[in-house]
């Protein structure tokens, strides 16, 4: 494991902090646009959830291989020029002149932005002990769940003032940003390829060798439908505020915000909520959390509980969700670039799988019973991962 000075260390997780913070902005910006984008482009709010959906897709099969690359190439290298990948294909997004058009973007968006986080994770796995894995990761996941707010947010704000084009344009200047900060420090390390990695057919036979591992089919198993449960009734969250409690776009993608909240109050306590709870705990814990908030969301009926219920599931998301993020980057010690994007993978063919699903039921208008369905699948998911992590 190469030893980086704490200076080091800081500055190479702010600079990655950063990458993530803008990868999730962008993964959430258009979720409080379904809405205005239907309306522009005459289609249900079902069919409009394609520019989710195929994000989602596309990123969980460019993990496939961002996984060896990085493990082949350099982690901070590959996210990188990732990033840079992000800002060209977020700039033509915005310039995209029908639905067809947006899709195939947010896929060419979706698979750029499949090298930032997940490398990210990976890099962290490998410089920092197991022991502080866990407080460390949190600190990334406070950036991203940041970039989660932030998108929402934004997303809502730009779809009801400005256009929804708007949007894209000012992430395309954050990503330039972020690549340019990220290369100008890869210019003043050395960074080679890795003499022990293998080569890429034989990082892509390792992906076939961790999938024949049991251990390792779980946590994917388990992350895949963590994805459809919680990420694919996530995208649909704002729509139903809008349509349900009566909110404006904007004040929709706000409530949500407090998923991000409920997040950031997990992450800045990492170390105390391990130490109350351990790891067994944290999944108890966040598996109820997620199911309250998810029923009181569907069948609230006052703003005032949506704005908890969105709290509530997002707290009780990541004290679940990084419990899992911590058994990913042990999977694999000596390919853990290939593991954790396997890892990442899983996650968001759930989310597109848990996508498709939800779109049926809001042009049908069953969102409240889809999100009751989840909430029970999710206490079944807990009771599983609670096992899992018990025999760890």
């Amino acid at each position: 494991m190469l030893t980086l000075s704490p200076a080091q260390e800081r500055q190479h997780l702010q600079l990655l902090g950063l990458a993530g913070f803008a990868s999730m902005a962008s993964m959430r910006i258009c979720d409080p646009m379904l809405v205005v984008l239907s309306e522009e482009f005459q289609v249900s709010t079902g069919d409009a959830s394609a520019v989710v959906s195929v994000y989602a897709v596309v990123y969980g099969l460019s993990q496939l291989f961002f996984g060896p690359l990085g493990d082949r190439f350099g982690k901070l290298r590959v996210v990188s020029l990732a990033v840079l990948a992000c800002a060209v294909f977020s700039a033509i997004t915005a310039l995209s002149v029908g639905l067809p058009m947006l899709v195939i973007m947010r896929g060419f968006m979706g698979a750029a932005a499949a090298g930032v986080i997940p490398l990210s994770m990976a890099w962290v796995g490998d410089r920092v002990p197991y022991e502080r894995r866990q407080e460390t990761l949190a600190k990334l996941m406070s950036a991203t769940v940041i970039g989660m707010m932030s998108g929402l947010w934004f997303g809502g704000l730009t779809a009801d003032t400005l256009g929804w084009r708007g949007a894209f344009v000012v992430l395309a200047i954050l990503f330039a940003m972020t690549a340019g900060l990220l290369l100008k420090l890869l210019r003043g390390q050395a960074m080679p390829a890795s003499a022990d990695a293998p080569g890429l057919w034989a990082s892509f036979r390792n992906t076939g060798q961790l999938l024949a591992t049991p251990r390792v089919r779980w946590v994917l198993g388990v992350t895949a439908t963590e994805g459809a449960l919680v990420f694919g009734t996530m995208a649909f969250m704002p729509t139903h505020l809008h349509q349900h409690y009566g909110l404006s776009v904007v004040a929709a993608g706000s409530v949500m915000m407090l998923y991000g909240v409920g997040g950031l109050l997990y992450s800045q306590m990492a170390r105390r909520w391990l130490a109350w709870l351990g790891e067994r705990g944290l999944v108890k814990t966040g598996a109820g959390l997620v199911a309250s908030g998810m029923l009181l969301l569907a069948w609230g009926t006052l703003p005032w509980m949506g704005m908890l219920a969105c709290g509530m599931a997002g707290l009780g998301f990541y004290m679940l969700h990084n419990t899992l993020q911590v058994q990913a980057t042990q999977m694999a010690p000596d390919a853990r670039g290939t593991a954790v994007t396997l890892f990442a993978s899983s996650l968001f063919f759930g989310q597109s799988t848990g996508v498709l699903l939800m779109a049926q039921s809001v042009d049908m208008g069953w969102l409240a019973y889809a999100f009751s369905a989840a909430a029970a699948g999710v206490v079944v998911l807990g009771v599983v991962v609670f096992r899992l992590v018990g025999r760890h």
